[in-house]
């Protein structure tokens, strides 16, 4: 049944960014929450915050009043933030990275399979396209490139002049287990809101302004900033902002394809070549 319900999960965000393969995409959706509802990880609040989400959906679309759907993008962007950040109750996310070490030096990680914050981008990949932005392979490529270089050298840099992080490569056991989680459950998630909806949203409800494009970058870089404050303080807070700067111009150039892979590329480069997620705080500055 484990098996069963997070292969469903994982193979239904690929299968919900491609929009002509919707149907797939809601059946896996099916399948992977109904495990999860049988195997007793979902509670009541959780089933509520997924019903709330499906009226959301009758909600949000014409041919209801605009006031409706206002107010209906504002309940999303509460609930969203709720879910990202693990504030809706009833959702009992298996850990699987247990307070471990990867490096002798490093602080303990601990990861847990989320059940919670995918919903989100579930939900925004199903009902706008428009979150996908450009989409142009080769732009999305170049782009994404291009992002994921300008906040290496930024945030990895700044972090290494810090003594925050050491050069420390590394393939530990869960290796394999933490990539396909931070793609598909943080890289994707987080991009669909931040990037896809926020900064496509505020580009369109901007559209005409001399600065819309940029107030919308810098507007969902510090929102992602902000969404880092709970976990890792403000130090979190800067270094979430700069990257978001780096996704939003990737997101800007090629679509929510390329803030994927400037996000995650990031996320896997400090991984896999530096202390993660940072050094103990008495070896800084050593």
């Amino acid at each position: 049944m484990f098996v069963m319900l997070w292969a469903a999960i994982f193979l239904a965000i690929p299968a919900t960014g491609l929009i002509e393969r919707r149907t797939i995409g809601v059946a896996l959706l099916v399948i992977g929450y109904g495990a999860a509802l049988l195997s007793g990880l979902l509670g009541a609040a959780a089933v509520a915050a997924i019903v709330v989400l499906l009226a959301l959906a009758y909600a949000v679309l014409p041919p209801r009043k605009p006031a409706v759907r206002r107010a209906a993008h504002a309940v999303f962007i509460v609930l969203g933030v709720a879910l990202i950040l693990h504030w809706v109750p009833g959702f009992h996310n298996p850990r699987v990275i247990d307070a471990e070490r990867f490096t002798a030096d490093a602080l303990p990680f601990t990861m847990y399979l989320n059940l919670d914050k995918p919903l989100v981008a579930f939900w925004l990949l199903l009902m706008f396209r428009w979150v996908r932005g450009p989409q142009n392979a080769t732009l999305a490529l170049a782009a994404g490139i291009g992002g994921w270089l300008l906040t290496a050298a930024v945030c990895l840099g700044i972090a290494f002049a810090l003594r925050l992080i050491v050069w420390e490569p590394k393939w530990p056991a869960d290796a394999w287990l933490f990539l396909l989680n931070n793609l598909l459950l943080v890289s994707v998630v987080e991009e669909a809101f931040f990037r896809g909806y926020l900064q496509g949203g505020l580009a369109r409800l901007l559209d005409g302004h001399r600065f819309g494009k940029t107030l919308a970058i810098i507007i969902a870089s510090v929102l992602f900033g902000l969404m880092h404050l709970p976990s890792g303080g403000w130090l979190w807070v800067l270094f979430g902002a700069v990257a978001g700067l780096g996704y939003g111009l990737a997101y800007r150039f090629g679509g929510l394809a390329a803030a994927v892979l400037a996000h995650f590329a990031l996320n896997a480069t400090h991984f896999l070549f530096f202390t993660y997620p940072m050094l103990q705080p008495r070896l800084h500055g050593a």
